[in-house]
């Protein structure tokens, strides 16, 4: 049961574009955080941007933020919630779309369970789902990746793996990081049938957002240029 002397965790989605935010960003999100004074966050200066978009109520200069990320260890966990069990509401900012879904999050939320402090998670964009929705492939049966290892030979056993899975139905979700896009689009040109279908979601939500479907022939013919842009790849049939 939760402690009524405790504060909310609130989860606060980030936009996934710089150039149309205040069209994904929903009033009752605005209406819930308004009065927040207590942030984890991903990355400081992303997080400022987004409580700005809120309009947080509390000058920017007497917020408080906690970073937690990648390299947060999991000692540094507990002291993020001290606020919480002080009584105070807090929020969780991703650098962008959902917190604690391919982004650092999970581990503060599941102690938050623990310690008996409420999880409010609020609606936003996710570029996952967002890429799942347009691929056309099947949206009951779905796995998400995240990123492919590093090493040529277990990336390219992982591809396989992934085709395989995609192949019965399972949809199959994952990302690189931006600068080795155009790398991975090359591998999976050249290492998966030429009849698997490949969905490339690039810059969602933007202006420049472009979301396709195509056998890995088709890409072959005409590949995009994808280096530093962010997408998400999915493996479907």
């Amino acid at each position: 049961m939760n402690n009524p002397f405790f504060g909310k965790l609130y989860l606060i989605p980030n936009v996934l574009s710089d150039d149309n935010t205040d069209e994904f960003i929903p009033e009752l999100v605005r209406k819930l955080t308004h009065h927040l004074t207590h942030f984890v966050v991903e990355n400081e200066k992303d997080a400022r941007a987004l409580v700005k978009k809120l309009k947080i109520a509390t000058p920017q200069q007497e917020l408080r933020f906690w970073k937690l990320d990648e390299h947060s260890k999991d000692e540094e966990i507990p002291t993020l919630l001290e606020a919480l069990q002080q009584g105070k509401d807090a929020g969780i900012i991703s650098d962008a779309g959902l917190p604690c879904v391919a982004d650092p999050g999970s581990k503060l939320v599941d102690l938050a369970h623990r310690k008996g402090i409420e999880v409010i998670p609020l609606p936003g964009s996710s570029s996952l789902m967002l890429a799942l929705m347009g691929s056309g492939f099947n949206g009951q049966q779905f796995a998400f990746s995240g990123y492919l290892p590093m090493d040529k030979t277990q990336k390219a056993k992982k591809i396989k793996l992934l085709e395989e899975l995609a192949a019965k139905g399972q949809t199959q979700i994952f990302m690189e990081a931006p600068y080795r896009n155009n790398q991975l689009l090359a591998d999976l040109i050249q290492q998966l049938r030429p009849s698997t279908k490949l969905c490339i979601a690039c810059h969602l939500t933007s202006k420049e957002s472009f979301i396709q479907t195509k056998t890995l022939a088709a890409w072959k013919s005409s590949s995009p240029d994808l280096h530093k842009k962010p997408v998400i790849f999915l493996l479907g049939n």
